[in-house]
């Protein structure tokens, strides 16, 4: 059976802005949330765990970027929340540092 013509309307830019934003950007977030709970949580086991929590996540962020109506919202979003966590890092790092 055929897939429903009204799902395939997409262009080709917001094509590539989903599938670009669901393995990049979910990439981002995946790494970036990971190095921030660096510096709460013991380094060496956040580092083991993210083995396995960081392809979850990330997996789950690729599905969500297919989810939305608007590829490039999705790139905003990652982005935001990529620098959100980069910032927990950043101050983290200036008053935390890893032992």
């Amino acid at each position: 059976m055929p897939a429903n013509p009204k799902y395939l309307n997409a262009s080709n830019w917001q094509r590539f802005s989903k599938i670009s934003a669901g393995i990049l950007g979910g990439y981002f977030v995946s790494i970036t949330f990971h190095m921030a709970l660096c510096y709460f949580f013991h380094h060496v086991n956040v580092i083991i765990t993210a083995t396995f929590t960081g392809f979850i996540l990330w997996a789950i962020l690729l599905v969500l970027a297919f989810l939305a109506k608007n590829g490039w919202k999705i790139w905003g979003l990652y982005l935001l929340i990529s620098l959100f966590f980069s910032g927990i890092i950043y101050i983290s790092k200036l008053y935390f540092p890893i032992q």
